[in-house]
């Protein structure tokens, strides 16, 4: 794993400090590295969220098109 220092103003601290203790953290770059990955996250699901608005439009969304969306999420998580 790779070292990386990062310098923070007494009350960024602070505030890092306190949510380490308060969210049962180990250690404040665990609280980070949370973060980071909390913002990877968003990030890919704006990516996903904008590639299906700027995809074209495939059929109606209809009852039968939503109880399909349905079966599918149930076999993914069924995997």
């Amino acid at each position: 794993m790779s070292t990386m220092n990062v310098s923070l103003p007494q009350s960024l601290k602070s505030f890092v400090d306190q949510q380490v203790e308060q969210r049962g953290y180990g250690t404040s770059s665990e609280y980070i590295r949370a973060l980071i990955r909390k913002d990877q996250d968003r990030m890919h699901l704006r990516h996903l969220l904008l590639d299906g608005a700027s995809s074209p439009l495939e059929g109606e969304a209809d009852s039968t098109y939503f109880d399909q969306l349905r079966e599918r999420v149930k076999a993914a998580t069924a995997r």
